[in-house]
């Protein structure tokens, strides 16, 4: 009753052998919880196998249809790329039309602007009494008494003409040279023309440079010419200087 009762263990043996003659037998053992482990790996393997096998054909459509449809994926994304870059190369010779356009469009404005400062230039210039106010004038004095003046000789059949554009303002006789006539220039300047002979022009009439003032007809004439900046009489000579 007191003896020990010992538990049994089984064990497998595996034996290996050949056919050689001096080859010595050798054996293993194997547990069983081993050998099981070993057989349900095999079966867990050999299962996998076959049904790799079985679902072969399923696996590799399925793999086939998810590369058919990465393709796909690809491709349009390629298209839309190439069409993106068709756009942008559009819009690039849009981008480089309107740039030329606006080049233009800026090279006409800025000699647009450069006609407009010469016109107004030479309109400028054309309202500054510089200009010799007889024509065909070779000779000339200045007065000595009064106010500044210019006096011109004057032949039958001259001219006596406008020094710069603007509006007469004035025509009416003067006592020692025949007529008398002012023209204002609207910038401060007005100019004054006394003559004897046929006068061309009437009051409130616009003339430009070098409009016909008065046809001389007398023999022995003269023409007395004077020049006021703002109400105040100035030497003419000082501005027939400036034109040269």
């Amino acid at each position: 009753m007191g003896r020990n009762r010992h538990k049994r263990k089984n064990s497998h043996v595996v034996i290996v052998t050949s056919d050689a003659a001096d080859i010595r037998m050798k054996q293993f053992r194997i547990r069983p919880w081993m050998l099981q482990t070993i057989i349900i790996i095999v079966c867990i393997f050999v299962g996998a196998l076959i049904g790799y096998l079985f679902y072969e054909k399923d696996i590799w459509d399925a793999a086939r249809e998810k590369t058919s449809e990465r393709d796909d994926v690809i491709s349009g994304m390629e298209q839309e790329k190439a069409e993106l870059e068709q756009q942008i190369t559009v819009l690039n010779e849009e981008i480089d039309s309107l740039n030329e356009n606006i080049q233009i469009l800026s090279e006409t404005v800025a000699q647009k602007v450069q006609n407009e400062l010469v016109l107004s230039e030479q309109l400028s210039e054309q309202y500054m009494p510089t200009k010799v106010p007889l024509k065909g004038a070779r000779t000339m004095e200045e007065g000595t008494e009064g106010d500044p003046i210019c006096v011109f000789p004057a032949e039958t059949g001259s001219l006596i003409v406008a020094t710069a554009s603007g509006t007469v303002m004035v025509v009416t006789e003067d006592p020692e040279y025949g007529n008398n006539i002012w023209v204002d220039h609207g910038n401060g300047y007005t100019t004054v023309y006394r003559g004897q002979g046929d006068v061309k022009v009437k009051q409130g009439e616009t003339v430009t440079q070098g409009n016909t003032l008065i046809l001389v007809t007398g023999e022995n004439s003269r023409l007395g010419y004077q020049m006021m900046k703002d109400g105040v009489y100035v030497n003419p000579m000082e501005m027939l200087a400036i034109s040269g």
